[in-house]
């Protein structure tokens, strides 16, 4: 969605900066002509890559270098500062590279370089035809994982939905705001799967997984038959069942076509009632804030995102959201719907011409169970992301894997953690043995403040905020024991980095 093109800022890096201005590990930018350059020493060599993150068009500048790497403030990609490859999700592109060139004590680019040539994989003991049950998160980027990393053999990725896969976040922030177009939207075109031989298959239903035969149903019928398997199918938002729950201004938001009609329901409706003081719930209020609709929230807690983020946050979220005219009806449930209205748990009737319902999701499991694979609050997978059926892996919201942070087994529904998990099983199907040791991480946009959380803390004893919340500058830490499991910042991306990169450090 972005260029390196923008603003010319910092210094005109084809007339050369003094080597001695260039402090070890700091980026500094710059530009070449429109072009933004991120300049970079490490130790007797100096890299020089674009300066504009690919996903969302965040400052590389303002990142972090972590060996090799740099890191976006915003949402946490890295890139090779020798290549400019995109190395992490969730910026799928690279940067450009350019050279560099020390002379008379200041540094000057010589010009772009192109990206590497594609390695060409071959071996024994790789499959012949990779099959990917999901085109979400997950199942997209270990399709494109596999092209990238060489892999020739045959690659078809199966979505339930009748579009290219898409992003998904985008849903309930900016795209449901009418912030974005929804050209912003999918990841890739037609053209790229075609481009990069990967068979798309869109609206397409799988029934039935044979594990033993390696083959796949599908529900016309047909057959797909694999060497390697990702199970990557996502997760199905819940719909509380009450009367009226089935009429046509409730929804739930999870696809792009859920997205769609919201919209189109906000060019008529004008007073909406949320259900759920989830992530999604109060990010799909604050979307339709953006559109100048009245807005309620029904949930049973006491504060929005308590049992997640702590009191501390939660408060901060519920001022935020009544400061921009939000309403909130805590410790309550709804009872039933109308065309007009949602009648609450004393009897209370909130006006309403649009409900959504935003009270979680699902892991869709019911694939992997019926096989024969092992399951529990999740598909079980190792640290290599593997499941107990020979050549079936498992990614994104199914999947539950042992966190070597927490010691834990776990299962999160996390955007980026999906993408990263998608990438390493894509690895692993290759005979990488690439351990899956990422850091979970997500963002959340509410109004001018993004919170971003990394770590995975379900329970904790004691919360440690530093800074301001109500200033938007803040680290907050979730200890239990005295060891920090996860930390939020609002206004300090820096930390948030410094925190992840702290904690993949931590494992051996």
């Amino acid at each position: 969605m972005s260029e390196n093109k923008a603003h010319q800022t910092g210094p005109d890096l084809q007339q050369g900066v003094p080597l001695s201005g260039l402090r070890e590990g700091e980026p500094l930018a710059g530009h070449v002509g429109d072009s933004q350059v991120l300049l970079v020493k490490r130790g007797a060599r100096v890299f020089a890559i674009g300066a504009i993150c690919p996903h969302y068009s965040g400052p590389l500048a303002e990142g972090i270098v972590v060996g090799n790497t740099v890191r976006c403030p915003w949402h946490h990609s890295r890139f090779n500062l020798a290549t400019g490859d995109a190395m992490c999700a969730p910026a799928l592109n690279a940067v450009l590279a350019w050279k560099t060139e020390v002379r008379d004590g200041k540094v000057f680019l010589t010009g772009s370089e192109r990206q590497p040539a594609r390695p060409r994989l071959s071996g024994r003991g790789l499959p012949g035809r990779v099959v990917i049950v999901g085109a979400g998160a997950a199942g997209n980027a270990a399709a494109e994982t596999l092209r990238k990393e060489g892999f020739e053999g045959e690659v078809t990725l199966i979505g339930a939905e009748p579009s290219v896969p898409y992003d998904r976040p985008n849903l309930s922030k900016d795209y449901l705001a009418g912030n974005a177009p929804e050209e912003w939207v999918p990841l890739r075109t037609e053209e790229f799967y075609q481009r990069e031989d990967i068979t798309l298959m869109k609206g397409v239903e799988v029934t039935s997984l044979d594990a033993k035969a390696r083959k796949v149903g599908l529900h016309d019928g047909k057959e797909v038959r694999y060497d390697a398997l990702l199970l990557a199918t996502g997760a199905s938002p819940v719909r509380l069942s009450m009367p009226g729950s089935d009429l046509e201004h409730v929804s739930t938001l999870r696809t792009l076509a859920d997205s769609r009609a919201i919209i189109e329901q906000t060019k008529r409706a004008r007073r909406a009632v949320i259900m759920g003081a989830s992530f999604i719930g109060l990010e799909v209020a604050a979307s339709l804030r953006a559109r100048q609709m009245e807005v309620h929230i029904i949930a049973p807690e006491a504060l929005p995102l308590e049992r997640v983020m702590g009191p501390e946050i939660g408060r901060f979220i519920q001022g935020l959201h009544e400061e921009h005219g939000v309403v909130f009806h805590l410790g309550h449930t709804a009872r039933s719907i109308t065309r007009e209205s949602v009648t609450l748990d004393d009897g209370t009737g909130v006006a309403a011409d649009l409900v959504v319902m935003g009270v979680g999701v699902r892991p869709n499991l019911a694939l992997a169970e019926k096989s024969g694979i092992a399951t529990g609050r999740g598909v079980i997978v190792n640290e290599y992301l593997r499941t107990d059926a020979p050549g079936v892996y498992a990614a994104g919201d199914i999947a539950r894997w042992p966190d070597p942070h927490t010691g834990e087994r776990i299962r999160v529904e996390h955007w980026v953690v999906a993408e990263r998990q998608g990438q390493t099983a894509a690895r692993n199907m290759l005979n990488m043995a690439e351990r899956f040791t990422a850091v979970p991480f997500f963002w959340s946009a509410h109004y001018d403040a993004t919170i971003s959380y990394v770590g995975h803390a379900e329970k904790w004893d004691r919360v440690r905020v530093d800074g301001s919340l109500q200033g938007q500058d803040c680290q907050v830490d979730f200890l239990l024991g005295g060891h920090r499991l996860a930390v939020a910042t609002i206004g300090r991306d820096r930390n948030s980095l410094q925190v992840e990169a702290e904690m993949e450090a931590a494992v051996v």
